[in-house]
């Protein structure tokens, strides 16, 4: 009897564990392309006066809207989730697109953050509500903007401008909910883990390895 279980234990319980992991939806490897080749950011007046882009660096991107500091919520919710979780990473951005006029507002909120937070990878753009409406739409997504020119969704946009996400018919998502603290613990946090380990294996596999990632 011993012996059937120890034999169990070791060729059956790895078997199953790998039918289930790769049964997943995103198959814990590689997570699916929603809209390919997305558009830079405009030249944009910045809070901090830099020059954000897209290339080269994972980034969470946000749209703001008008209402930031009413809806600072969200990004406190970001920021605890998923911003102080992986913000040391080098080649990781939180980029906010926001509207002009809301640069005081945003200067509070991250005054706020801080007390706590090392905002050195937070990024805010400022730009007319026409260029936010223009570069929304060529990210080719189901949900739109409201009408302050925001959302509470957040994006994953990797090196190469790719916007990701879940295509399953069942379950698909284009985008992460930041009003809702479980969904940016449980949905984004695993995609998150996927993009990570996606550069970390190709890193490993050109024997490139860095703590960037």
């Amino acid at each position: 009897m011993k012996k059937n279980i120890v034999l169990f234990s070791l060729f059956i319980l790895p078997i199953v564990a790998y039918l289930f992991f790769a049964s997943g939806v995103n198959s814990f490897t590689k997570l699916p392309t929603i809209t390919s080749k997305v558009a830079d950011l405009g030249n944009w007046k910045s809070l901090k006066g830099e020059q954000v882009s897209l290339n080269n660096k994972i980034t969470i991107l946000g749209f703001s809207g008008t209402e930031i500091l009413k809806n600072r919520g969200n990004l406190f919710n970001l920021n605890e989730k998923i911003y102080q979780r992986y913000h040391n990473f080098k080649d990781l951005q939180f980029v906010m697109v926001c509207p002009l006029g809301t640069e005081k507002d945003v200067e509070n909120i991250m005054d706020a953050f801080d007390d706590f937070t090392d905002v050195s990878h937070w990024h805010f753009v400022f730009t007319t509500p026409e260029e936010i409406n223009t570069f929304y739409s060529q990210l080719k997504l189901v949900n739109k903007l409201d009408a302050n020119f925001g959302t509470s969704n957040v994006y994953i946009i990797d090196k190469e401008r790719n916007l990701r996400g879940r295509k399953d018919k069942k379950e698909y998502l284009e985008g992460y909910d930041t009003f809702h603290p479980s969904e940016l613990s449980n949905e984004m946090l695993d995609d998150f883990k996927v993009i990570l380990y996606e550069y970390r294996a190709a890193l490993k596999k050109n024997h490139n390895a860095t703590k960037q990632l």
